[in-house]
């Protein structure tokens, strides 16, 4: 196969894995605000709970029929991996109570600097300008979206500083892992996602309690409600997976900066579907900003030094490759 037809089938792939992720990030926070909205089930870490338990029991079929092969990833890693993807789940949660709407978006922005910082560090990454610039563009589009009133105290911070790192460690560490042990999306998902549903059920229901004041064995279960809570779980396994999918295709500094653009297309939807109350200039000036600089970043960090690893710090076991979506070997956005 000549190296063209390579990269068109890479780039191929690249935008299905994208596509994938896109479709049902937007379709979990849709059934998500419709569960919780409509039918008022707040429990937001207990149904994540849910999810990766629905994940588990996806992994553990495919993998007793042979589509996921065995692998070996040591328990403290997977134990890191847990407690990072578990503080950030519950720290972002708590950083939307604590915090304004306009601190919280912030919060959410400052992951990419995080996890730029961490990969250059961790694995001696180096950025040009250009690619630089581009970030910043996107940071300055999406914040002039999003970011409205500001407000910040003690604790609030304390929990957004605790939510943005421990979210960007746990996702370099999907990245880290999937290279370090040479295993595949799902493979990585069938060690992860039992660890963090039975910790996620069992802390769940009290950490919902203390954020709402309501109990989740209290909550008055229909038809309805449970059917979106089955849609809910569904859909979830495949956002956890394509987080995998493209986290391992692509960085998590590219993955947070296209995760931008899921931002704006909520934002285009619910104009669409729920009408123009909010739509102004300062919005649309936002969000062209913000494409123009996914683009360039697009653009800037594929051309040669704009986005280079100058010394490999993890020894593999074997060389993954990452020219093909992972089938038999990914959360708000987290879900």
């Amino acid at each position: 196969m000549s190296s063209e037809t390579k990269g068109d089938r890479k780039a191929t792939l690249d935008a299905a894995s994208w596509f994938f992720n896109v479709v049902t990030s937007v379709g979990i926070i849709l059934v998500n605000k419709a569960l919780m909205a409509t039918y008022g089930f707040s429990f937001a870490t207990t149904l994540t709970g849910m999810h990766f338990a629905t994940t588990t029991l996806l992994t553990t079929i495919l993998k007793s029929l042979g589509y996921i092969q065995s692998s070996h990833i040591p328990l403290a890693d997977i134990i890191k991996f847990v407690l990072f993807a578990n503080f950030s789940i519950v720290g972002m949660n708590v950083s939307l109570m604590w915090n304004s709407v306009g601190f919280y978006q912030i919060a959410k922005l400052s992951m990419i600097p995080v996890s730029c910082f961490l990969e250059v560090v961790l694995d001696n990454v180096r950025y040009s300008r250009d690619t630089k610039l581009s970030i910043t563009l996107v940071l300055l589009g999406v914040a002039v979206c999003t970011v409205t009133d500001v407000s910040v105290n003690t604790r609030g911070f304390v929990a957004a500083a605790i939510a943005v790192w421990s979210t960007a460690l746990q996702q370099y560490y999907v990245h880290f892992l999937q290279r370090k042990y040479s295993v595949g999306s799902f493979n990585l998902l069938g060690h992860t996602a039992p660890a963090q549903a039975a910790s996620l059920l069992l802390v769940g229901p009290f950490m919902d309690y203390w954020l709402t004041n309501k109990r989740v064995d209290a909550y008055n279960y229909g038809l309805t409600s449970i059917l979106f809570i089955i849609m809910s779980c569904t859909i979830a396994v495949g956002t956890n997976l394509s987080q995998f999918i493209c986290i391992g295709r692509f960085t998590a500094v590219t993955f947070q900066v296209l995760g931008h653009m899921k931002t704006i297309l909520v934002l285009i939807l619910g104009f669409i579907f729920f009408g123009k109350e909010g739509l102004n200039l300062q919005v649309v000036l936002g969000m062209f900003i913000a494409i123009l600089g996914m683009v360039w970043y697009g653009n800037a960090s594929s051309k040669p030094g704009g986005k280079e690893q100058r010394s490999i710090s993890i020894p593999a076991t074997k060389t993954p490759d990452y020219s093909a979506v992972p089938v038999s070997t990914e959360p708000d956005e987290k879900v």
